[in-house]
Parts: structure tokens; sequence; C-alpha cells
């Protein structure tokens, strides 16, 4: 086999991997439109994937859905900053402190296993139904997923590592960053992972409950006079955001862990 033959095989293997996440998608998207063509089911209940697309376009020309989605994606990022850097600071500060971890881990083990949609009556009570009791509520969820994981990826870092970085004569800043922080990253991007379909889930409940916009208000409103296609359309962009969301996941994971990349490749040549 000649080298252009090689290149055809590689290009074609690539392009099938590529190719299949959306295979099942694709083809669930078909099915879904033949059934409503052919009447298998009901479309004044399960609209057609073409209606949805319609009525995407119809309210996106009168501009409420870029409205609804950038107001549900500043909720989701304010709260994604807040939450996250909370958790990212504790988990830093109780794994590599035992007075800090004393003094806080038990009592935060103790509030995370409070489920945080429980706490929306409170919130509601104390802060209002304004875009602060959202963040909050949104900020409370990503929190405890970033701090386990933080938490653990620190606290799991090889002892030999610390001892080693102690002999070359590091401080505690360089230990840190070159160390600590870079052994742990995996873990702590597990947990940013995870927390991004936390902040779907919690936002999607928060925007139905005592509010005036967002995505999650324009399908509770649509219910009320029974558009269904508005309503397709809200779980569709959510699910959209949720891709889009674990795609900036794995864009961090190759930007942050490229060193595992070059480490793994030194071992092949070797």
């Amino acid at each position: 086999m000649n080298n252009s033959d090689k290149r055809g095989d590689v290009f074609s293997k690539q392009s099938l991997e590529r190719f299949l996440p959306w295979l099942i998608p694709i083809g669930l998207i078909i099915i879904w439109q033949l059934a409503v063509d052919a009447n298998w089911v009901d479309g004044t209940y399960v609209p057609s994937p073409l209606a949805v697309v319609d009525k995407g376009v119809s309210l996106w020309q009168a501009g409420t859905l870029q409205e609804n989605m950038g107001i549900s994606l500043y909720r989701a990022t304010m709260g994604l900053i807040i939450g996250g850097s909370i958790g990212f600071v504790l988990g830093v500060a109780n794994g590599l402190s035992k007075t800090s971890r004393a003094l806080f881990n038990s009592t935060i083990q103790m509030v995370r296993n409070i489920p945080h949609l429980a706490l929306i009556p409170m919130i509601i009570i104390w802060i209002g139904i304004n875009e602060s009791a959202k963040i909050s509520l949104v900020a409370i969820g990503v929190m405890f997923p970033i701090y386990i994981n933080t938490f653990h990826g620190i606290r799991s870092i090889d002892p030999n590592l610390i001892e080693m970085g102690r002999s070359y004569g590091l401080s505690k800043w360089q230990m840190f960053t070159k160390i600590v922080l870079p052994g742990a990253m995996p873990t702590i991007l597990m947990g940013f992972r995870y927390a991004l379909g936390v902040m779907w889930t919690t936002l999607i409940v928060s925007e139905t409950i005592s509010s005036s916009s967002g995505i999650g208000y324009m399908e509770t409103n649509a219910q009320q006079f029974l558009d269904m296609p508005t309503i397709f359309l809200a779980i569709l962009i959510y699910a959209i955001l949720g891709k889009v969301s674990d795609w900036i996941a794995q864009l961090f994971e190759m930007l942050l862990l490229e060193w595992q990349r070059a480490e793994g490749g030194k071992a092949n040549v070797k």
C-alpha cells in the first residue's frame, strides 16, 4: 500500500469518527419527521422538527428568542463563575491546609448532601424572584462538584512528587503551580464538566418558577397556551447548549492537559 492509499484510509477513518456521534441524533430527527408526516403521532402534541424550526425562526425574527437566550446564558455564566470560584478556592484551601480542612470540610460535606433545588422556597423568601435568586441557585449547584473534585484531586497527589519538589528547593507557590495544580487538573476538569450539567439543570428549574424571562420562562409560558412547537424548541435549545458546554469542557481539557499528551507521546517513542 502506497502513501496516498494510507492517507486516504486515515482520512476516511477520521471522517467516519466525526460523523458517528451525529448518526443517532440525525436518525432520530428523520424518524420523528416521518412519524408526524405519516400521522403515527398527533402533530398537535408532538410537532414535527420542521414546525419547531419554523417556530424558532419566527421567534428569532421577533427578537424574543435571542433575548431569552441571552438572559439564560447570563444567569448560567454568572452562577458558574461565582459558584465555581468559591468551590475551587475552598477545595484548594482544604486540600492544602490541615487547619482549613478540619474547620470547613465536615460542614461542607453535610451541606453538600442537601438537594440544592430544595432551597428554592427559602431563596425566594430571602432574596426574592429577581436575578440574584436564580444566579445564587446556580452558584450553589455548581459549587459542590467543583469543590469535591478540586479537594480530591489535590489530596490524591503522589507524595513522592511533593518530596521531589522539596528536594529541588521549590517554594510553596512553585510547588503549587508546578506540581500540585497540574497533578490535580484532570480531576478538577472532571468536576467542571459535571458542574456544567448541574448548571443547566438548575437553571431550567429556576426559570420555570416565578420568572418573567429566559428559556425556561418561554417554555412555561408556552405551556399555558399549549404552544407545543415553542416547548420543543426550548428543550432543543437546552440540548444544544448542553452539547456546546460539553465541547467547551473538552476544549479546556485539550488546552490544560496538553502536557499529558506530550508525556504520553514521549513514552510511546521510548
